[in-house]
């Protein structure tokens, strides 16, 4: 699913992926859309055939931006928006997500937030794991290193699914 999302996106930004400039935004904005995050912006980097380790360090940028503002803000701003009636519905919707998700941080802590985001399955990633842990007052800073070293890990293995290294190195 993720791959027709950025095809998608991509898609949207058309005149922009013939510049090189324009492709580095593109996989820099998909990098921090939800659910797509460095996923999505690696798959993207591929398909516009951008220079991997280049790509790599633009997604992670991209990727890791959210982060603080998720973790110090996210629950300050949920109580202001929760008082608007449409607003609020989507942050119930949130909160939701959040909870069905957390047993699988909340057991573990850290390490439990580092693998969420660490392995790229759907539904996991910086944006829910750091939402999850503001939702769980885990402490931000060991939560904001955690989710980087998830976004890391992500990335190396995207790397190896969205560039094909595996293939290259098993044949």
């Amino acid at each position: 699913m993720t791959d027709k999302i950025t095809t998608f996106i991509v898609g949207l930004f058309g005149s922009w992926a013939g510049t090189v400039v324009g492709k580095n935004i593109i996989v820099f904005i998909i990098s921090m859309i939800p659910i797509l995050e460095l996923r999505g912006g690696l798959l993207a980097a591929s398909m516009l055939g951008l220079p991997m380790w280049q790509s790599y360090l633009i997604c992670f940028i991209g990727n890791i931006i959210p982060i603080p503002f998720i973790l110090w803000l996210i629950n300050p701003l949920f109580r202001i928006m929760r008082e608007w009636p449409v607003i609020g519905k989507f942050i119930t919707w949130c909160e939701k997500k959040a909870d069905s998700k957390k047993d699988k941080i909340e057991k573990l802590k850290y390490w439990g937030l580092f693998l969420f985001v660490g392995i790229p399955l759907p539904g996991t990633g910086a944006w829910t794991g750091c939402l999850i842990a503001a939702l769980l007052n885990m402490d931000k800073k060991k939560s904001f290193l955690a989710a980087t070293l998830g976004v890391i890990t992500a990335g190396i293995i995207m790397l190896i699914i969205s560039y094909g290294i595996l293939g290259r190195v098993i044949s």
